[in-house]
Order: C-alpha cells, then structure tokens, then sequence
C-alpha cells in the first residue's frame, strides 16, 4: 500500500485518548442498541481501529464500530435465525472483512467513484442527522419514537415536555463547556476532551442523577481475548456480511472528502477497503463487532486535533489502557456528555459541508434534486437501500448530464485550411460534402437528441456525410450502431454516402468486423492517428473524390 507511519506526535496523543474515551459509552451504546453485548460494541474500538488507522489510505479515518453496521448486523442475525454468540459474531466480522477484502483486491472501489458529488453530499449529511438523532436519547433522556430519523428528530422536538431536565442541563452544560474551550487558540485541539472532563466532573461531585456508562454494562478490566469464529454459521451468514461491507464502505467514502489527508496525499477507496477489511478480520478474531470507517468517530479526532494517522492507533492503544487501568472511573462518564459532544460532532460535519450543498445548490436543480432525495432516504431508509437509491441516482445524473452535453455541430473549412464550427444545415446540400462533429460518449440516451439534430436527406440527391467521432469511446453503443446504421441507409437511399472520421483504431475494428462496415461501403471508415484533424481531411478528400467520380459516371 505505500504507506507512510511517520512519527507519533503530541497532538495525535490527545486526540487518540478522547477519541477512546469516546469509544468506550459510543461503542457499548450502539451493539447495546442492536441488542448485542456491548462489550463487543467496547472491543470494536481497540484492535479494529489500530490495525484500520495502520493501513488505511484515508489517514485521519478512525474504524471501529457504528450504528448503521450496528443494526445492519442484527438484521442479519434475525434473517439467519442465528443467536448473538461470540463465535457467530466472530464468524459474521471475518466473513465481512473477506467480502471487503475481496472488493479492493478486485479495484472494485472505482464503483463509489461514479456515485455524485451531489449524491455524495446528500448522503454525508444524512449521516451527520441520524448521528445527532442517534444520541438525542442520551442527550435529553427521552427516548424519540418514529420510523425514520427526521420522523424520531419531530417527535423528539414534540415531547420536549418530556425530556429530563438534568439530562437536557448536562448535555448543555457540556456544549458551553466545549465552545469556551474552543474559542481559546490554546485549548482547541483538546476541546472536546475539556468538556468530557469538566462536566463528568461536574456531574460526579454534584450527584446529578444521570445516566452513565456504568448503567448499559460494566467495563471489565481485561484486554479482549482471542475469539475464533463458528464456522458452521458462516453459509448462513455469508449474504448477510455482503449487505454490512456495502454499508460500512459507503459509510466510509464519505469520510475521504469530507476529511482529506492532512498531508494533502491522495485517498484510495480500494486501499481503503483492503484496510477496513484487515480490521474486520483481526477485529472479529478478538471479540469486536464488524466494523466500518466512522464519521462521527473520526469527526471526534479531527476536533481534538489528529494530525497523522498515528491519532487512531492512539485511540485503540489508549481504550485498551484504559479498559485495563481505568475501567471503574470510565463507567461514570455520563451519557448526557457523550450526547452533548456527539451532537457538536454531527453539527460540525454538518457546518462543514455548507460549502458544498451551496454548489449543489447553484449547479442545477437537478443535482438539487438528487442531493435531497439521498438525504432523505439516508434517514428514512435502512442505509443498504439507501446506498442503492444513491447509486441509481447517480446513474441517472450521469445520463441526463450526458444527453444535455451531447451535440452535432457543423465543420466549415476556411480558404486558410482551418476548421470552424457552425449550425448543423436543416437539410443536406446535393452534390457536397458536408462536415459534421459529434460531441459525446455515445451513450444510449444522448441519441435522441442527436437524432433531432440531424439534417434531413430526403430532398437532397447524391449528398456526403463525413462525421467525425474522435471523442466516441471505444466500445460503441448498439442504439449509436443502430442510429448510424438508419441514417448510412437514408443517404443511400437518395445516392449519397456517410463516412466516419476520427474513429479509434479499436471501435475502426469493431466496426468493419460488423455488418455496419458493408452498409457504409468500402473505405468508409477512417481511424484517428497522432495528428488532428489528419482523419477528417481523408475523409473529405475521399467524399470529394467519390463526388467527382459520381459526375463524370
């Protein structure tokens, strides 16, 4: 993978140990959630992330356990009829990283690079909400009812009569706390530790009634122990951990743009799913839950100031340190601090992609459009439907955009031998050659277009076509072969002839390798070569000959 370890540094120390401290109430609280034993929620944070941190491409990506693959997973027990046993949660981790594992040795990671900016923004933002609407329980201790997030963040709004008032003060108190810190210069970096500290601190000397750690389970003071999987369960699971790498990988494309690599090096989505699936097979061998890049997670680090990916092999090593010597006090760490700290979290990510729904916002109203409907589905659906909606989407773009681009223009020569374009002529001039450009892709759906651009023949006699193709891809479209295949026939019809210019040598192949080749006539195709416009100039050359010989015959 070419990757560079650099050296530890101080600021990487501090961000490893709240991301940690993070990991230890955030990860319980969301196999808790899920309904598995939120030790392995606990455990997703030490070796998963250390092995992730060490071979990822996205540096400051922190890989661990979240609330999408969370419950991705427990649909996945259900469906199997299989209990939460640990070697069935083993089998279920390392299946899941072989599945990753699999889709970057394939460079199957192009994939997620055809999926829109606007596609990309509407999904970054959606998770940005259902982690806010995640912790809103924590955060007011009231528990927000609803089918979707937007519909759980309303009803959470409704019932504000509801919310417990000590939890509401501490999750408060919490947000004051970090924004004091993180208007000093000094104390940024180390923001959302201070108030973690500060307000658990707090909370304990007052005996505020609140919620904390030590209410979902107790931290053992053990480090996690080798697990191996139950590998009678794994055919059973095999689909199931397919649906999970989906989920954890998207979830995981949207922390490369949203956090680049401090060093300004390129991202790698392929590397990136090799190195998520080193984590999930070493994690699954020591008791973790499969496991994915997390956006809150690292959006955690960012704020307390990661610089190298050095800050999330701190956060592993720093959580199992503290599992083995701090235990006791980390159970008191209230949740109403995490929930406060979280939404701030989302709330960054959230402010820090303003910039981008803007230029959605300003392109078009489509790309508009797309951003919002992957929004929503991102917080109304499960996210493996939503990632399909996501990718559809973004087919759909890709086609309009490139139906919209696609355009015959006219080619005059000048008496200085140079070409200018021009309006395509209404109809075909008899007796001349005439020039005309495509510009596209040949895809199917920008034919229709093309179709009603073209000049029409019928009152033309003896008429040449030359079109020239150098930007047509390679492999040629069967509608682009059946379109060009109708109009070689109607100029045939009226005793004229279309010749094709600037053709690449392969689709030049394809072509006379095909019927279409005799339906044009011999010398009819003329492949591009190292020098513009070389092609088009025989071409025309050819028509004007063949003009010639037609009058004097």
């Amino acid at each position: 993978m070419n990757l560079r370890l650099g050296r530890p540094r101080w600021a990487d120390a501090a961000a490893g140990l709240v991301t940690g401290l993070f990991s230890i109430p955030e990860g319980m609280a969301y196999a808790s959630i899920a309904g598995f034993n939120p030790i392995a929620g606990l455990f997703a944070g030490v070796v998963p992330a250390i092995v992730g941190s060490l071979t990822a491409r996205t540096v400051l990506m922190v890989t661990t356990l979240t609330s999408a693959v969370a419950l991705t997973a427990n649909s996945v027990f259900t469906n199997a009829k299989l209990d939460f046993t640990t070697g069935n949660i083993a089998a279920l981790a390392v299946l899941t990283g072989v599945v990753m594992l699999l889709l970057g040795v394939l460079r199957l990671g192009v994939v997620l690079n055809f999926v829109s900016h606007a596609v990309m923004t509407g999904f970054s933002i959606g998770i940005a909400v259902q982690i806010i609407v995640g912790v809103l329980k924590d955060a007011t201790g009231y528990q927000p009812q609803g089918g979707n997030k937007l519909v759980q963040l309303g009803n959470s709004l409704a019932h504000i009569g509801s919310w417990q008032g000590a939890a509401v003060a501490v999750s408060a108190g919490t947000v004051v706390v970090w924004a004091v810190a993180h208007a000093v210069r000094r104390l940024r970096t180390v923001a959302l530790l201070a108030a973690m500290v500060v307000v658990s601190a707090v909370v304990a000397i007052l005996g505020t009634h609140v919620e904390l750690v030590s209410d979902i389970a107790d931290i053992p003071s053990a480090l996690p122990k080798l697990t191996l999987p139950d590998w009678g369960s794994m055919p059973a699971l095999a689909g199931g951990s397919v649906a999970i790498a989906l989920v954890a990988l998207a979830q995981a494309a949207s922390i490369g743009p949203t956090v680049p690599n401090p060093d300004r090096s390129r991202t790698d989505t392929n590397s990136d799913f090799i190195s998520q699936g080193l984590a999930n097979v070493a994690g699954g061998l020591f008791q973790s839950l499969p496991v994915g890049g997390s956006l809150s997670r690292t959006g955690v680090s960012v704020s307390a100031g990661a610089q190298t990916r050095w800050s999330g092999i701190f956060s592993g090593v720093w959580l199992a340190l503290i599992v083995l010597a701090f235990a006791p006090l980390a159970e008191h760490i209230p949740m109403p601090v995490i929930g406060g700290l979280i939404m701030v979290v989302g709330a960054e990510i959230i402010y820090g992609r303003r910039r981008d729904v803007a230029l959605v916002w300003r392109t078009s109203k489509l790309s508009t459009a797309a951003m919002a409907v992957t929004f929503l589905a991102t917080t109304g659906l499960p996210l493996q439907q939503a990632i399909i909606l996501g990718a559809v989407l973004s087919l759909l773009l890709y086609c309009v955009q490139a139906a919209r681009q696609a355009r015959l223009v006219a080619l005059v020569r000048q008496p200085d031998g140079k070409w200018q374009t021009a309006e395509v002529p209404a109809q075909l001039p008899s007796h001349e050659v005439t020039v005309l450009h495509y510009g596209g892709v040949s895809l199917f759906a920008e034919l229709p277009r093309i179709d009603q651009q073209w000049p029409d023949v019928a009152s033309a006699r003896s008429p040449v076509l030359v079109l020239s193709m150098r930007e047509v891809a390679d492999i040629p479209s069967a509608t682009m072969m059946t379109v060009l295949d109708r109009h070689a026939k109607d100029l045939r019809e009226v005793g004229g002839r279309l010749l094709l210019a600037g053709v690449s040598p392969v689709l030049a192949r394809t072509l006379r390798e095909t019927r279409f080749a005799e339906t044009l006539g011999p010398d009819s195709i003329f492949a591009a070569d190292n020098t513009v416009f070389h092609a088009l100039e025989e071409a025309v050359d050819a028509g004007t000959r063949w003009l010639a010989t037609t009058r004097s015959g």
